[in-house]
């Protein structure tokens, strides 16, 4: 089956910056599908949003198996993929000092936020390849940026999380390392920093909004085909890396 529709998969989207998303998407006239782990989060998060293009699958990013059967599902019922979302992402580290991270939790965020991502997008790449200009936007933060890292005048320079910070780091080289191997496909990938949001990843502490914070994913998931690839944006502008 094969639709005239943009087609979006977004990544932990039964709640937060992703439901928020995933709600904008469907209002441009998007058929956007809810990629959650628990079938009754993804049917509660489908009949919220109350529109006949929203979907849901279920997929696990640390599950090879999961992530192709979801694949799978998107191939057999719309036969393409316009934007992915690479929105899943944990931050057990949150608040912890760098000393008593735990070596199994910094692995354990590495692999949701960062080897998660390279496998859904691998696995999507035939999907995003059959669309006339597909988005890839990975959710990164403003706490993986070298640059802010360093600054001491950056508002959130005292914030230093090992393992949440280094995945998300590490996911922007991803950003660029894709952004090149797939420019000749015509497929833009960027990183997107939704700023501190009052989320569940963060026990809901931001200053803003998850609405907010979905500003940016929007914006460069409906970049036209001659957007920019490989950046770092914020609502703002290009982030440093």
């Amino acid at each position: 089956m094969s639709t005239t529709k943009k087609v979006a998969l977004i990544t932990g989207a039964n709640k937060g910056i992703g439901f928020e998303t995933a709600k904008t998407l469907l209002e441009k006239g998007y058929i956007v599908i809810l990629g959650v782990r628990d079938e009754k989060k993804g049917q509660h998060a489908v009949h919220q949003l109350q529109n006949v293009n929203a979907r849901y699958v279920v997929i696990d990013v640390t599950d090879e198996k999961s992530i192709s059967l979801a694949e799978q599902y998107i191939h057999d019922n719309f036969g393409k993929l316009d934007v992915l979302v690479n929105n899943a992402g944990i931050w057990i580290d949150f608040g912890v000092p760098m000393l008593e991270v735990s070596i199994k939790d910094i692995e354990t965020t590495l692999k949701v936020n960062t080897v998660g991502v390279i496998a859904v997008i691998k696995e999507f790449i035939p999907l995003l390849k059959k669309s006339e200009s597909g988005n890839i936007i990975n959710v990164s933060s403003g706490l993986a940026s070298l640059n802010q890292n360093s600054d001491p005048t950056y508002e959130y320079y005292d914030y230093k999380s090992l393992a949440y910070s280094t995945s998300k780091s590490a996911l922007n080289m991803v950003t660029i390392l894709f952004s090149y191997e797939l420019k000749a496909a015509n497929i833009k990938v960027n990183a997107a920093d939704p700023g501190y949001c009052a989320t569940d990843l963060n026990g809901k502490t931001g200053p803003r909004t998850p609405q907010q914070g979905s500003k940016i994913i929007v914006k460069l998931a409906t970049l036209p085909s001659n957007g920019p690839t490989g950046g770092f944006f914020d609502e703002n502008d290009k982030i440093e890396w």
